[in-house]
C-alpha cells in the first residue's frame, strides 16, 4: 500500500470512529525520537503491542465533575452539593427501609408505577414521563437521543458544570452563552448564538449556581423564536425553591410547544438526593427514545419507592421548601448588610461572585487546613442555606 493510500485508509477509519464529522482528519504524524503518536493518530498494529488501550482524545480536554466537598464533622455544615438539610419524612423512610427487602431483584426498568404517579400529579400522560439516575443522568439521556456528531448544545454560563461535560462527550459541541448583568439568562444573545448545528438550547431556573430565575413572560416570548428542530430543555431541578409570582409555568409551556421539555429531581426540596431519581416530562416521541438509550437497571433499587411515596405527597404539598425560603430571605439579609453584593436567588443557595483577592484569601485558607465553615448553634437547630 502507498503512502498516499496509507493515509486515506487512516482518515477513513477515523471518519468511522467520529461518526463521519470533521473533527478527526489527520495524517500519519509521530515525534522521530520517541514514536509517541500525535492527538488524533491511530497507531498501527506493531506500533500498539507495547501500550496500553487509547482513550477517546476528547477526555485529555475534558474538566472532571468535582462534587462539593463533605462535612468534616458535626459542627460544620455541608452546603456545596446544594443538597436539602431535612431528613426524608418518617412514610419515605418506611418505604424505602421495606424496598431494601427486595434488592436481590432489578428495579422495574421502566418505573411504570412512579410514572403513572408524576402524571396524575402534574396533569400529564405516563407515556410523557421518562425516569433515570438524577436529572443529570435524563439529561445524559437527552442529549444521547438528540444530538449528532458536531451539533451544538447552547447554554447559560456559568451554570450547570455538568452540561458541558455531558455536551462534549455525547459528541456534540458546547455553546456557553455569558450570563447578563443580574447573573441570570441572556435570551436574546442565546438566541442570537443559534446555527444550522444547533440542537438543544438549556434553559436552567432557577440557575445552578447563581440562583437567579427566568421570568415565564421573557421565556414564553424567547421560546416561539426557537426553530421546532431545536429542543428546549428546561431544567427545573430547584423549581420547588421559586415563590415569585411570574414563575415559570414549565407544565403549561411544554402543552404549548412540541419542542419543550422538562428536567427535574427528587433529590434536592424532596431530599432523596441518594437514591438518584429524576424524570423528564417530554412528548411521547422524545419520551421513548429517553428510555431507548437509558442503561437498563440504572436507578438504586430503592429509588421509585421512596419516589412513590413523594410523588403521592406533592399533590397536596407542591412545595416542601418553604423552610428553605425563610431561611435563604435571612441568610441574603445578613450578606447585604455585611456589604456583600449578591443577586436575588430562588434556590437553596446563594452565590457570590468571588474577585481575585477573595479567591486568594479562600485558598491560603485551605493549603493552612482551615476550611471556611458554618458552625451550627447549641442551644438551636440552625437551617443552612446551600
Amino acid at each position: 500500500m502507498t503512502s498516499t493510500r496509507k493515509d486515506l485508509e487512516l482518515n477513513r477509519r477515523c471518519s468511522l470512529i467520529s461518526g463521519g464529522g470533521e473533527v478527526l482528519r489527520p495524517s500519519i504524524q509521530h515525534t522521530e525520537s520517541t514514536k509517541d503518536y500525535l492527538v488524533g493518530t491511530i497507531p498501527t498494529h506493531e506500533d500498539t503491542e507495547s501500550h496500553e488501550p487509547k482513550l477517546r482524545n476528547v477526555l485529555s480536554e475534558l474538566p472532571s465533575y468535582i462534587a462539593g466537598r463533605r462535612a468534616s464533622g458535626p459542627s460544620t455544615a455541608a452546603l456545596a452539593s446544594n443538597e436539602s438539610h431535612e431528613t426524608p419524612i418518617p412514610s419515605v423512610l418506611a418505604s424505602v427501609v421495606a424496598g431494601a427487602e427486595a434488592l436481590n431483584r432489578y428495579p422495574d426498568m421502566g418505573a411504570v408505577e412512579l410514572r403513572n404517579r408524576i402524571a396524575v400529579t402534574l396533569g400529564t400522560a405516563a407515556e410523557q414521563i421518562s425516569v433515570g439516575p438524577g436529572s443529570v443522568g435524563v439529561l445524559q439521556q437527552i442529549l444521547a437521543a438528540i444530538c449528532e456528531p458536531n451539533n451544538e448544545v447552547i447554554f447559560a454560563w456559568r451554570s450547570f458544570e455538568a452540561y458541558p461535560i455531558l455536551v462534549t462527550l455525547a459528541g456534540a459541541v458546547p455553546v456557553p452563552d455569558p450570563l447578563g448583568p443580574d447573573e441570570g439568562h441572556d435570551l436574546a444573545a442565546m438566541r442570537d448564538a443559534f446555527t444550522e448545528r444547533t440542537r438543544v438550547v438549556i434553559v436552567c431556573s432557577p440557575n445552578n449556581p447563581t440562583g437567579a430565575t427566568v421570568d415565564n413572560e421573557s421565556l414564553s416570548t424567547f421560546i416561539p423564536s426557537v426553530p421546532p428542530r431545536i429542543l428546549v430543555v428546561i431544567d427545573e431541578a430547584y423549581v420547588e425553591y421559586v415563590d415569585e409570582v411570574d414563575r415559570v409555568d414549565g407544565t403549561t409551556l411544554f402543552r404549548s410547544y412540541p419542542n419543550v421539555c422538562l428536567l427535574r429531581t427528587f433529590s434536592k426540596a424532596h431530599g432523596l438526593a441518594a437514591l438518584r431519581v429524576g424524570y423528564a416530562v417530554a412528548h411521547p416521541n422524545l419520551a421513548n427514545a429517553l428510555r431507548k438509550v437509558a442503561l437498563p437497571f440504572r436507578r438504586e433499587r430503592t429509588g421509585p419507592t421512596g419516589g412513590h411515596r413523594f410523588a403521592r405527597r406533592r399533590r397536596s404539598s407542591p412545595r416542601p421548601s418553604c423552610l428553605g425560603d425563610h431561611e435563604r430571605l435571612r441568610v441574603a439579609g445578613a450578606l447585604r448588610r455585611a456589604g456583600w453584593q449578591i443577586p436575588d436567588s430562588q434556590a437553596n443557595f446563594i452565590w457570590i461572585r468571588a474577585t481575585a483577592d477573595l479567591m486568594t484569601a479562600f485558598k491560603g485558607r485551605i493549603r493552612r487546613g482551615r476550611h471556611p465553615r458554618a458552625r451550627l448553634r447549641r442551644r438551636r437547630r440552625a437551617h443552612h442555606v446551600g
